[in-house]
């Protein structure tokens, strides 16, 4: 299972970028997806996950101004981020619970991070 993401980049406060993490190969189904962000010197925390059926999680500090979303057709997640402040500057993983056959436990996969800098 690969997660492939993408749209990370440089935006000066206030401004919005989105991301976008599709998962490719073995996947015969999921159960959430989300993202997670690490800061130089800081803990991996949750940013926003999405299940399957559409719930969804943020954390605090993005409440109204993200927001996540998904396409189970393309096994696909964005996240729109909006007001964008410079304390959210990080690398920005993937994450995805696949499970790879019927009868397996739900795995979890990360992709490769993209980085999201925010300027003051």
């Amino acid at each position: 299972v690969q997660l492939q993401a993408s749209g990370g980049g440089l935006v000066q406060a206030g401004g919005s970028l989105r991301l976008s993490c599709q998962a490719s190969g073995n996947i015969f189904n999921w159960n959430v997806m989300g993202w997670y962000r690490q800061a130089p010197g800081k803990q991996r925390e949750l940013v926003a996950a999405i299940t399957k059926i559409g719930s969804t999680d943020y954390h605090h500090s993005v409440q109204g101004r993200f927001t996540i979303s998904r396409d189970n057709v393309k096994n696909t997640i964005y996240l729109q981020m909006n007001s964008l402040k410079p304390e959210g500057t990080a690398a920005y993983l993937c994450h995805a619970g696949v499970r790879t056959t019927p009868v397996t436990n739900y795995e979890n996969f990360w992709g490769r991070g993209t980085l999201v800098t925010v300027s003051s």
